[in-house]
């Protein structure tokens, strides 16, 4: 029988979408790509197999009112979006798509940083508006010491680019415990704590859980050195907003680049988007052509895989557990 796949967005990268119509899959969409209504609709009427999870939430509601669930993929990284939980009681894998998207997020992360240290966007602003201001006070980031949380495949692009600007690079990242850096040259640190003193440049890329969630608030701005920058194409409850807002105002950050906010889409009247030190872009780090194909046919390939009897590297599955 051909399976019946959701797709939790309008649409689908053409190299997963050929994958999906190879092996004669029955595909269906969301009208409303911010619909967890629509979502909740479709898996409790439809014979649905296998869930490709795009930005929308996957709930504990929606998983539980599909009995014919076997596998859901994440297109990406990030899971905080699809109740886990929920799908390991029932003992469905959980895939990801690790790396898909590393390059393309690692680029909008080096375009955040000279975009803020610079001020790039403030004074394109005032040109189009007719007004020659010329900020002279941007950050020269040669010789400037980048601090990165986390040190995965995007971080470890970033840090190799930043190095060879001529900036020092420290990373934390409990996950390299041996204390083994796998990039030559970055300075491994054993806590959030021991690194912030010493960054001038801030960079965030750790998923979004228990432990990350407003990781960063007044005390650990505070301890950053005065004038540094933050950039976080990660996920945006990472950071207690508030709290970014007042060091910016009060100068303790010369300037933020932030690719995502704890409120997405951004509120009309949100206070970030009346601060001139701040440059913001919609969430679309991992969203070119390039990192979208990438994401979309690993996560077809993670779901075909498992319904067709050829699952993929455990690695890739965030809810291991399911196997035992």
């Amino acid at each position: 029988m051909n399976p019946t796949i959701l797709v939790t967005a309008p649409k689908l990268a053409k190299a997963g979408a050929d994958l999906l119509a190879q092996a004669g899959a029955r595909v269906l969409y969301l009208a409303n790509p911010d619909s967890a209504e629509e979502v909740e609709h479709i898996m409790a009427t439809q014979p649905v197999d296998a869930v490709i999870s795009r930005t929308v939430q996957l709930s504990a509601r929606a998983i539980a009112s599909c009995p014919t669930l076997k596998v859901i993929s994440k297109h990406g990284v990030g899971v905080s979006n699809i109740d886990v939980d929920a799908a390991t009681s029932r003992g469905i894998p959980v895939y990801v798509t690790p790396g898909a998207n590393a390059q393309s997020v690692a680029e909008m992360t080096l375009g955040l940083m000279f975009a803020a240290a610079r001020r790039i966007a403030w004074m394109d602003g005032e040109l189009h508006a007719g007004r020659w201001s010329r900020a002279q006070d941007g950050v020269e980031l040669h010789g400037q010491t980048l601090g990165l949380v986390g040190f995965g495949q995007i971080g470890q692009r970033v840090a190799t680019v930043c190095m060879a600007l001529g900036m020092d690079v420290a990373a934390f990242d409990p996950a390299l415990s041996d204390g083994k850096s796998p990039v030559e040259g970055v300075r491994l640190v054993a806590s959030l704590d021991a690194l912030l003193p010493m960054v001038d440049v801030l960079s965030l890329h750790v998923p979004l859980n228990k432990h990350t969630r407003n990781m960063l608030g007044a005390a650990q701005f505070n301890a950053m050195r005065r004038g540094a920058i933050l950039v976080n194409t990660a996920r945006g409850e990472v950071v207690d907003e508030p709290a970014l807002i007042a060091a910016l105002q009060t100068g303790q950050l010369h300037a933020a680049g932030l690719d995502t906010m704890a409120i997405e889409p951004l509120p009309a009247g949100s206070p970030l988007a009346a601060q001139p030190n701040v440059v913001l872009t919609p969430h679309v780090g991992g969203s070119t052509p390039a990192a979208l194909a990438g994401m979309a046919s690993g996560a077809a390939r993670n779901v075909l895989g498992w319904l067709q009897g050829a699952p993929v590297d455990p690695s890739a599955c965030v809810n291991p557990q399911v196997f035992s």
